[in-house]
């Protein structure tokens, strides 16, 4: 009866949570069918089993932690453990595969369902990562009732009590995406010596020409993807900005990679779109929207998350008009781009009302000075004020 362990899923991930299980004991499955869904630090990732048989044994629970090479489950009902069609399964995550090959698998022993009460001497645990968080925490395994089988503690029992501390209130864990992007942000304070430049735009020119622009087209571009058209051509001219710092080395990057801050479910993402320098401005505009119905699906695999090398970020969405965001670490800076609301403006000595945004530019002072900063954001600035001149350049 061979065990599926955790696949390595790429990017340097080393664990996995367990999201949902798409089979039971008992089911049969085939070669590449989707079991179970994890989430790793950067995306959620459905895992296709390369054994066919009899699931036997589900190693694990929905919010479980597990480590690279973990069981994940048992396949019984073939013959040779590791063998499964003749030409392959192809699948193509990371770390395993199904070309014939033999493995040896030690003996498991079954668990029964009907274990007796676990000893009052011994705390049942069968999950490391639930010894490490309670360890972490400071609780005491022996004084905690187990809903698991036979007296099991699973992770959810110990997290119940995280979530009452001492005083009210609750806790809790930052683990998966969260604890991701918590990690980058506080390098991102700890590392970069991070300014800020801002400026109001007048972009009434720029919804228009949006408008235009869509008209009577099944291909729309949306306002986030003009001005990131307009970022991605800024740094064309000012490639300092395209760069980032390794040791005591200034490294300008040739080729964009730009991401942009989504929102999901899950937490916040940056998905990548590759090569946006070559993108013409609906192709562009229709690669970020595809990635953010990814991201908001969970469906986005961790290389989609990775290797950007300059940000957009669009916090209007949220109704507000400025924000001085961090630099998403190692990149060496970030464009924020405010919500858009009629304002009054003086247009040729007149006081009328024009649709206003903010841009905001953070950027890390090692690799820039002000005036570079200053001549990227006013260049994307006079694109939004004046777009139609501006696509005809680019």
């Amino acid at each position: 009866m061979p065990d599926f362990l955790l696949p390595d899923l790429g990017e340097g991930l080393t664990e996995a949570a367990i999201v949902d299980w798409r089979v039971k004991v008992g089911d049969t499955v085939d070669v590449d069918q989707v079991v179970v869904e994890v989430e790793t630090a950067k995306a959620a990732v459905e895992v296709p089993v390369p054994f066919a048989g009899v699931v036997s044994a589900l190693h694990g629970e929905p919010g479980q932690l597990l480590p690279v090479g973990a069981p994940l489950l048992s396949v019984g009902g073939f013959a040779e453990p590791g063998v499964t069609t003749s030409a392959g399964s192809g699948n193509v995550l990371i770390g395993y595969g199904t070309a014939p090959a033999t493995r040896r698998k030690r003996a498991r022993r079954p668990v029964s369902a009907t274990a007796p009460t676990r000893p009052t001497h011994a705390p049942a645990v069968i999950s490391p990562f639930v010894r490490k968080l309670a360890s972490d925490n400071g609780i005491d395994l022996a004084k905690v009732d187990g809903s698991g089988p036979g007296g099991i503690i699973r992770r959810a029992d110990v997290e119940a009590l995280l979530k009452k501390p001492a005083g009210g209130g609750r806790r809790i864990p930052l683990t998966g995406v969260r604890k991701a992007v918590a990690d980058k942000l506080t390098a991102s304070r700890r590392e970069i010596p991070e300014a800020t430049v801002w400026v109001d735009v007048d972009a009434t020119g720029l919804v228009a020409a949006r408008a235009a622009l869509n008209a009577k087209t099944d291909r729309p571009v949306s306002l986030l993807g003009l001005i990131a058209r307009f970022a991605v051509a800024g740094l064309r001219k000012y490639p300092e900005l395209n760069s980032r710092v390794e040791g005591d080395e200034i490294v300008l990057l040739d080729r964009i990679h730009l991401g942009f801050a989504a929102q999901t479910d899950r937490g916040l993402v940056v998905p990548v779109v590759r090569d946006a320098g070559s993108l013409s401005t609906r192709d562009l505009s229709a690669a970020i929207g595809d990635r953010a119905r990814t991201a908001r699906e969970g469906k986005l695999a961790p290389a989609d998350l990775t290797g950007g090398t300059f940000t957009v970020n669009n916090y209007g969405v949220f109704g507000v008009d400025g924000s001085a965001a961090i630099i998403n670490h190692p990149e060496a800076a970030i464009l924020g781009i405010g919500r858009i609301i009629d304002r009054p403006w003086v247009v040729d000595g007149a006081l009328v009302a024009r649709k206003i945004c903010e841009l905001t530019l953070a950027f890390d002072h090692r690799v820039c000075d002000g005036g570079t900063a200053g001549g990227f954001l006013r260049f994307v600035a006079d694109c939004v004020e004046s777009p139609v001149t501006a696509l005809g350049d680019l």
